[in-house]
Parts: structure tokens; C-alpha cells; sequence
């Protein structure tokens, strides 16, 4: 079967993965000219490829790691593994040993650097009440209800951090019950081959390479397309003939080639556009929650400094209103540019030119370097979904032989490369099985 997929963002490449390793040959539109959505290699700088935001993995993203393999990633080469650390440039903060699950945890908040006895115990306390309740709250209930009675100076050097960094998200407007999923299936998980779920993975490569570029080399290679800088206009149903059971009949014409299935891999709101001309009340209301869905925003500084390297290749920064970004990330110990950082600031707030500046003082100061100067700035402004309480998230399925895939689609996780990458091997399956 021919399948059109929209979209060659990290969940499009993956559905393509699948549904040619199901027999079936995956034809790849995607209106920009590069692959990854919004994980992609996005500039050059001094020979060296920026992506257009700094992202990371962890040990607990168990389907994109073993989809990045299948496809010959090496990921021992393309990814940095270091235990889970929150430390800050003063030195405080949280770092797990190498220990199995959940000792590492519970030796690291013991050994946290810069907590009293109290704020150790506060977290301990709430760790075990989760663990006990199963890991789930109310559903209306926000990360920052959810740690109530943990001490502020936990909350600032750890969780706060965490939720940020996961969700997208401020702890006060958070989803609860995704943040104790995400806590479940990294700090408590078993130990993946990488390590512990919780295990820091930062890429050495851009994110184009990292992933989408072998995944649609091996899509193409097996009868498959790429058709970059093609923008889909228009999508219909196809009325059913009979098949045969070599070649089931075309569902679905996109801009006048006819289709078996139809995968929109493309963002929510691009999605939306495609299916404004269908009728349905299913489609209706899956157009209705793709459109009411909220945004984050991220922003990535990157400056570069003469003798500019940090203890570590990710330190933790203290964030506020004036100075927001939560982490700086060393590119020359990742492979790249000696001197060069990446300042992340998630659910960034303002305008690209005062986040600059802000961010680049914050980093002067706390990192102590004051000849950094600014190389790029990008704001990914759609980065993520608003991950807050009971969030009403569009499915999959949207009617016979069309489906959506995305890190916002319905699914237990927040906006991740993880969860985008799932959700596109459930759609290449859900249409192998002849949904």
C-alpha cells in the first residue's frame, strides 16, 4: 500500500520506519527543505550545524533509542551519556550516582549539595507518597499542588527544573498527573542499556542527523519518497471499490495522487488547515481540540566566548522573570565549536530581542564569563503544547484510513521527542492492521 505521510518532523519519520518495515511504501511530503520539524538542524556555524533548539534525550526514551538503531544511528557516538544532574555553577543541586533504580535517586537527594535535612526528608517523603499512590493525582491537579509541603529550595534547584525542562510548562499551570508519568518512567524505571531512565543524553550531532535523515535514507531505499518544499493544499476521501488482497483500493487523494492511507504528521494547527474541507462530526470535533490547544515557547542563545567551557557539558542555571533561562549547554565538549554554549530558556515569555539580552547578562553573571557574545538566537514559538491539567489532546484516529501522529496527539507523555516518536508507530500499526 501507498501511504502518504504529511509531515517530516521526528513522529513522521518514525510512522515511515514502521510502515515500510510492514510491507508498505511510505511517500514523505514536507513543505520546508529540511527534515526533523521541530528537532532539525537549522544553521551553520563555523562548520558545525545548530539545530534549532538544544534538545536532549534520556534512558527512558526506550522506543526512539531503539528506533534510531534500527536505522544504523551508532548511539554510543551520536550521544553524550552522563547520570541525571541538576548542578548549578555555585555547585549546588542534585546528582544521581550510577546505581540501579531507585537507590540512585535516593543517594543522590541524600547527597544533594546545598539542602538541609529537611528539605532532603520533604522531597523523600513526597517521592514515597507518590510511589505508594502509584504514581497518580487528580487529574485537575497542578505540578505545583502536587509538591505541596516540599521545601522551596527543593522546588527551585530540582523540580521546578524538571517540570520546565519535561513539560514545557511552569510547575504553577503544569499537568500533575503527565509530570508523575515522566517521574515514573525515568527516576524509577528499570535501567535501560543506556542506563538508568533518568540518564542525561545529549546529543553530539545536529538532530537532523541524529534520527530523520537515516530514517527516510531507509524509507527511500525500500520504495518510499521524500518530496521536500512540497506544501499539501488539499486532501479527499476516495469512495471505497473492492480490493484485492494484494492492492486494497486507494481511501484518500492528496493534491490529486491517490492514496491507500493518509498519516498528517504535520503540527496541530497545519493539520486543522488540511481537514477544514471534510465533514463529519468526528473530524469536526478533532479540528475543535487541535485548534484549543495552547502554546510554549523556547528559546535558544547561542554565544560563544574566548575560553568559554563549563564544569560539565549541562549546568543548571537559577531562573526568574529577569534572568529565564534554566540551562546552558557546553557544545565543545559535545563535539562542536570550542567556546560556543547553548542557553535554554523553556516557556520562554517576551520578545526575541529582550530575551536575548536578558539571557546573555544571566549567563555573564552566573557562569561568570563576561566576553560572551551572542551567535544566534532562535525562539521556536509553537515549541511545545501547554501541558496542563485535563487536557483534551485530538486522537489518532480521525476517520477510516486517516490518521494523526504528533507529540500533542492523545498519549501519556508531554511534548518529546519520545512521545512524538510513539505516537508514530502506533499510526504506521493502527494502518497496517487496516484501520
Amino acid at each position: 500500500m501507498k501511504v502518504a505521510i504529511v509531515g517530516a518532523g521526528w513522529a513522521g519519520c518514525a510512522a515511515a520506519v514502521a510502515l515500510t518495515r510492514l510491507g508498505h511504501h511510505a511517500i514523505v511530503f514536507e513543505s520546508s527543505r529540511a527534515v526533523g520539524g521541530r528537532a532539525r538542524g537549522a544553521l551553520v556555524h563555523e562548520g558545525q550545524t545548530l539545530d534549532n533548539g538544544q534538545h536532549i534525550l534520556i534512558g527512558a526514551y526506550t522506543e526512539t533509542l531503539a528506533l534510531m538503531e534500527s536505522v544504523g544511528i551508532d548511539l554510543s557516538a551520536s550521544l553524550l551519556a552522563m547520570p541525571l544532574a541538576l548542578r548549578f555553577p555555585d555547585g549546588g543541586g542534585l546528582q544521581l550516582p550510577r546505581l540501579r533504580p531507585p537507590w540512585d535517586a535516593a543517594w543522590g537527594i541524600a547527597l544533594a549539595n546545598g539542602w538541609s535535612w529537611p528539605d532532603k526528608w520533604s522531597l523523600l517523603r513526597a517521592a514515597i507518597r507518590w510511589r505508594l499512590g502509584g504514581f497518580r493525582c487528580p487529574p485537575e491537579a497542578t505540578v505545583a499542588a502536587l509538591c505541596r509541603g516540599i521545601s522551596s529550595r527543593v522546588m527551585a534547584d530540582l523540580l521546578e527544573p524538571l517540570c520546565v525542562s519535561a513539560l514545557n510548562t511552569p510547575a504553577a499551570t503544569a499537568s500533575g498527573q503527565v509530570f508523575l508519568r515522566v517521574l515514573q518512567d525515568s527516576l524509577f524505571a528499570l535501567p535501560t542499556r543506556l542506563g538508568a531512565g533518568s540518564t542525561l543524553l545529549l546529543p553530539r550531532v545536529d538532530l537532523s542527523q541524529l534520527f530523520p535523515q537515516s530514517a527516510l535514507q531507509m524509507a527511500q531505499q525500500a520504495g518510499g519518497a521524500l518530496r521536500l518544499g512540497q506544501r499539501v493544499h488539499t486532501l479527499e476521501p476516495l469512495a471505497q471499490q473492492p480490493g484485492t488482497s494484494r492492492a486494497p483500493s486507494p481511501r484518500w487523494r492528496v493534491d490529486g495522487e491517490d492514496f491507500g492511507a493518509l498519516v498528517l504528521a504535520c503540527p496541530a494547527s497545519e493539520a486543522a488547515r488540511l481537514l477544514a474541507g471534510l465533514d463529519g462530526g468526528p473530524v469536526r470535533t478533532w479540528i475543535a481540540q487541535a485548534q484549543a490547544l495552547g502554546y510554549e515557547a523556547i528559546t535558544t542563545v547561542y554565544a560563544q566566548g574566548p575560553g568559554a567551557r563549563l564544569p560539565s557539558p549541562m549546568l543548571a542555571l537559577r531562573s526568574s522573570a529577569e534572568e529565564p533561562a534554566q540551562f546552558a549547554f557546553d557544545r565543545g565538549q559535545l563535539g562542536g565549536t570550542k567556546g560556543l554554549l547553548a542557553l535554554v530558556a523553556s516557556a520562554s515569555q517576551g520578545d526575541k530581542a529582550a530575551l536575548e539580552q536578558h539571557i546573555l547578562r544571566q549567563a555573564r553573571q552566573q557562569l561568570g564569563l563576561p566576553q560572551l557574545q551572542v551567535v544566534q538566537t532562535i525562539v521556536e514559538k509553537r515549541a511545545t503544547f501547554a501541558c496542563t491539567p485535563g487536557l483534551l489532546r485530538p486522537d489518532m484516529q480521525i476517520a477510516p484510513g486517516l490518521l494523526a501522529c504528533g507529540d500533542y496527539v492523545q498519549g501519556p507523555y508531554p511534548a518529546t521527542l519520545e512521545g512524538a516518536v510513539r505516537s508514530g508507530l502506533a499510526a504506521a500499526r493502527a494502518i497496517s492492521a487496516g484501520s
